[in-house]
């Protein structure tokens, strides 16, 4: 399954597969569908244009997008060592596949090629898929935040996890 960095060209593509994600799975991410579907693709366009925050898809044989993921590094000059693992997605007809695992194998590669020296990120606390993806490729659970996000009344802690690229 080709694996390749976002371009603005990938930008509806990209704002279909995070709208799909955040509809079907509203736990799992901080970002809210509503408030997400209300921004036009151009805002889509832009963010994988600024290279602020760089994607990476994973397309399958049709050249559609079924995964993706983003590197959010740290700008201050005592956090340009890290990176946070952001919007990490697969479509669930591609799951099971090793897309996720391959996902964030090219994120890391590209953290490690650009210095980066510790990823961090959150998980929704109970999806065990994505704890063991996250722990297979070195990252460890530091913490648990409660209560840290809500959806449709319900409370969801979110784990937080490291992993050192040294």
């Amino acid at each position: 399954m080709p694996i390749r960095r976002l371009t603005p060209d990938d930008a509806p593509a990209y704002r279909a597969l995070r709208l799909r994600a955040l509809r079907e799975h509203p736990q799992a991410f901080t970002s809210d569908y509503v408030e997400a579907s209300k921004r036009p693709v151009e805002d889509s366009r832009r963010r994988l244009a600024s290279g602020w925050v760089p994607f990476w898809g994973a397309f399958d044989d049709a050249g559609a997008l079924v995964g993706m993921v983003g590197l959010e590094c740290a700008t201050g000059a005592k956090q340009r060592h890290k990176a946070t693992v952001v919007a990490m997605v697969v479509a669930q007809e591609s799951a099971g596949r090793g897309i996720g695992r391959e996902l964030l194998r090219a994120l890391m590669a590209h953290a490690v090629a650009t210095g980066l020296t510790d990823l961090v990120l959150t998980v929704t606390e109970g999806n065990a898929s994505a704890i063991r993806l996250y722990e297979a490729n070195g990252f460890v659970a530091f913490g648990t935040e409660p209560r840290a996000i809500e959806v449709d009344g319900q409370l969801f802690a979110k784990v937080h996890m490291h992993c050192s690229l040294r």
